[in-house]
């Protein structure tokens, strides 16, 4: 059901999406666009009931100076990744840049730039680490590519990782590209999409069954609820319940 995932979670800030990735030009731009695209096109996404108001945040790692821009002349200079997420569709774009020390300070000024919206795309690895956004995409190399350390601690919290191609078995969790091209098509970005959903479906499942298990355990009549407040089948909550040892007793229906 449109927007139903999004009425249960109960948010009234925007969804924060972070797009990490094992180094530089490994295509963390490219794949911010075509997210910022996708979602404000109006194609289907069942966090929302409308189409969403996206924003962007830039995020450049610089030790001599800091700075957050808004400004329009300078975002959108031909060449530039903000332009880019500008093109796509991006209704605020902010461009900070900065040591990783001083996001602190840069990072809570660019969210104060952006207020009304619905969806805030942030591409950077420390950015990401220190937003700690609702949904982690993280882009790693070949078998060759080295991952920095910083990027590895991304990749290890990461919620959706696409893989390169020649990496095989290394996924923390759903590989679903083995290449990312300049501009990703509707069929790529509908997987991207779906993993999204299930992303925020499950964590929201996980967080209200550790609100209503007691001592380890809930009813049958509540891992229902769940299920339905979420819109997830039966066997998700059954599965994120055995994942946090979470017993349902008094199965009623078979269903867990």
């Amino acid at each position: 059901m449109p927007g139903r995932l999004r009425k249960v979670m109960n948010l009234d800030r925007p969804l924060i999406i972070g797009i990490g990735g094992a180094h530089s030009s490994i295509g963390k731009t490219t794949l911010a666009a075509s997210v910022i695209r996708y979602l404000s096109s109006g194609k289907p996404c069942s966090l929302f009931n409308k189409t969403p108001r996206v924003g962007a945040i830039k995020y450049t790692k610089e030790n001599i100076f800091a700075s957050v821009t808004d400004d329009e002349a300078i975002i959108g200079e031909k060449g530039k990744d903000t332009a880019r997420l500008a093109e796509a569709g991006s209704e605020k774009t902010v461009w900070i840049r900065s040591s990783a020390e001083n996001l602190d300070e840069t990072l809570p000024l660019a969210m104060e730039r952006m207020p009304g919206l619905d969806v805030i795309v942030i591409e950077g690895n420390s950015a990401i680490e220190f937003a700690k956004p609702d949904i982690i995409i993280f882009i790693q190399g070949g078998a060759d590519d080295d991952t920095k350390p910083s990027a590895e601690r991304l990749r290890r919290i990461a919620d959706i990782i696409i893989e390169k191609a020649g990496r095989p078995g290394r996924c923390a969790a759903a590989c679903i590209m083995k290449e990312l091209p300049a501009r990703i098509g509707d069929d790529e970005m509908e997987v991207i999409i779906k993993l999204m959903e299930d992303t925020s479906k499950k964590k929201k499942i996980i967080e209200l069954l550790g609100q209503k298990a007691v001592e380890g355990r809930i009813t049958c009549a509540v891992a229902r609820m769940i299920a339905e407040e979420t819109g997830a089948p039966y066997s998700s909550v059954g599965a994120a319940a055995n994942e946090l040892k979470i017993k349902i007793r008094n199965c009623e229906l078979g269903c867990f």
